[in-house]
């Protein structure tokens, strides 16, 4: 049985699941489907084709679902998918795909969303991420998963984030930020290894160590970023030093690092 308050709007069409709770004077259009467990505060508007999993946690004024802020978006039939056990503090944006961007903006699972986060059209986003008050992410933005994003931060469209990246508060990315890396700056520039992160997530050591010598190739040894990254997939098997070396090699707006 969901519990909705009085006061709130359900348009005809939308699907409500099971025990989910809605809140005072929030609007849910007729195209939106939300699945169980999942609580919506009040004043929040959920709108356009959106799809949320269970269990998400979405906090009031949230507007999620609402055109692309794309000039050449024309009401074509796009989409937003957000997955399970998402948390989606007040004031946070989130925008459908556009026809050029694939048509879909997708959320994976167990993301923090702080206030006043904007996930802009054809976003795609991994799972256990976490995104500080103000992390605002253009269009066609791509987060892997246990990516973090300190507050007050913009990324540029197009730009992708590797797993286990941490990006500091107050920075400003315009270019690709590597799998296990930290980076900073106005522009962000690649400072040194997420260790941290490493240490909560790999149990063997020994990958630690391998990530920590394919960085030093990568971006201590002076030598081409190309060439390095070559060096590193022809001479190991290790899955996170493949994973670093293979973003590397593929960075579509570059890496961003100061050469020594």
């Amino acid at each position: 049985m969901s519990n909705i308050h009085k006061t709130a709007i359900i348009e005809d069409g939308a699907k409500i699941g099971k025990n989910v709770t809605i809140g005072a004077f929030t609007i849910i259009g007729s195209q939106v489907s939300i699945d169980e467990g999942t609580t919506v505060g009040s004043h929040c508007v959920i709108e356009g084709k959106t799809t949320i999993g269970k269990n998400n946690k979405i906090f009031s004024h949230a507007a999620l679902g609402t055109i692309p802020q794309d000039l050449k978006f024309n009401g074509e039939e796009v989409e937003l998918i957000i997955g399970d056990n998402n948390t989606i503090r007040e004031f946070t944006l989130f925008n459908p795909g556009t026809i050029g961007g694939g048509s879909k903006t997708i959320i994976g699972d167990n993301n923090l969303f702080m206030g006043y986060t904007h996930v802009a059209h054809d976003c795609i986003i991994g799972s256990h991420c976490i995104f500080a008050n103000v992390a605002t992410l253009a269009g066609h933005v791509e987060c892997d998963d246990y990516v973090v994003v300190g507050g007050l931060t913009p990324i540029h469209q197009f730009c992708k984030i590797g797993t286990q990246a941490m990006i500091a508060g107050g920075s400003v990315v315009t270019q690709d930020i590597p799998p296990y890396c930290l980076a900073e700056g106005n522009r962000a520039n690649v400072r040194g290894l997420n260790l941290t992160g490493l240490r909560r997530r790999l149990d063997n050591r020994a990958d630690i160590d391998e990530v920590r010598k394919a960085y030093k190739k990568l971006f201590e040894s002076g030598q081409p970023l190309a060439d390095s990254a070559k060096e590193l997939i022809e001479n190991t098997k290790n899955e996170h030093v493949l994973s670093l070396a293979n973003f590397v090699l593929n960075t579509k707006r570059g890496i961003p690092f100061n050469r020594k």
